[in-house]
């Protein structure tokens, strides 16, 4: 990797100082400042790796430059602002929505701040907390699932594609996962799909037909975007609910709203965790309900690849390949 040096030593991190291919990805000695009055330093133990990413390294969406990317991770404090009283040096946290996690280092806003129990280990928190809160959200808040209710899954042997299978199961739906190729249908079954189909060779939205008596499902949580956000519309019932979460595929084009009353005044909605958690009061109380299925056994995240921070562009490669099952992480 071009620009690239040893992590020994002083704390280093990722640096984009242009949009392009992973390659413009570079390591460099890191230079941070003192952590402001609500903000902690935290030496990164893991940092998630996710589209966001790849796609704010793309262009995609536009952050000013130079940068550092990741907004996820954890790790233990080393420093506190003078204004915190929510944790001390020494304590082993999680963070989501804050940038610079690509680095040995970052400076985090309490507010995005998670304690960890002991019962979670830094590696699975950076797996699990961004996908787990984002899985939450859609399925306790977007589109509330019930016992009986019937939801498409896509990317159901991805990284929040798995975890909302196993949080629909929580609530007692029934789950057809869709995945891009076979070779992820055994993940999307142990996530808890009850039914699989691989939408790159069937029209998911006629299975989903035939799985619901021609009624159609609740509810379709779709991050893939341009290749199935019309097909997705078709497989819901009246009124049901198409909510996106991201664009795997591509952006999906403007539409005529029509089309929402053709389908059967169903409902269309583009969501951010951001939304979701306004206050950290509202990052709690998700993530104690994450973290108590965690520790009952119901929830549990697959990490698919560990990399040097050295090897963040191969990171990159993987996740744009879409042929990774469960989570990628930089380990510092």
């Amino acid at each position: 990797m071009s620009g690239a040096v040893s992590v020994a030593g002083a704390g280093c991190r990722v640096v984009m100082r242009a949009h392009g291919r992973p390659e413009v990805l570079t390591l460099e000695p890191a230079d941070l400042p003192a952590p402001g009055p609500r903000e902690v330093r935290v030496r990164v133990r893991a940092a998630g790796v996710n589209f966001f990413d790849t796609q704010l390294r793309s262009g995609l969406y536009k952050r000013p430059l130079p940068m550092t990317p990741g907004t996820e991770g954890a790790g233990v404090v080393e420093r506190i602002g003078a204004e915190v009283t929510e944790c001390a040096a020494g304590d082993r946290v999680a963070w989501i929505l804050s940038p610079g996690s690509y680095a040995t280092h970052a400076n985090i806003s309490i507010d995005r701040i998670m304690p960890l129990p002991d019962t979670v280990d830094e590696e699975t928190a950076a797996a699990t907390l961004y996908q787990a809160l984002t899985a939450h959200y859609l399925a306790r808040s977007t589109y509330e699932l019930k016992p009986g209710d019937v939801c498409v899954v896509h990317s159901a042997a991805g990284g929040v594609g798995g975890l909302l299978c196993q949080i629909a199961k929580i609530a007692g739906a029934v789950v057809l996962g869709t995945v891009s190729s076979s070779a992820k249908l055994h993940a999307a079954c142990r996530a808890g799909a009850d039914h699989v189909s691989i939408y790159t060779e069937e029209d998911f939205s006629e299975r989903a037909r035939a799985i619901t008596g021609g009624r159609g499902v609740d509810v379709v949580y779709d991050a893939v975007g341009l290749e199935t956000y019309e097909r997705s519309l078709k497989a819901l019932r009246r009124r049901g609910v198409l909510a996106l979460y991201g664009e795997a595929s591509g952006i999906v084009p403007p539409i005529d709203v029509r089309i929402l009353l053709q389908a059967g005044s169903v409902y269309l909605t583009r969501t951010g965790l951001d939304s979701y958690i306004v206050t950290r009061q509202d990052l709690m109380e998700r993530a104690a309900e994450i973290f108590a299925w965690m520790a009952q056994g119901r929830l549990a995240q697959v990490i698919g690849h560990r990399f040097p921070l050295e090897q963040v562009a191969a990171a990159h490669h993987t996740l744009e390949a879409r042929s990774n099952v469960g989570k990628v992480l930089l380990v510092p």
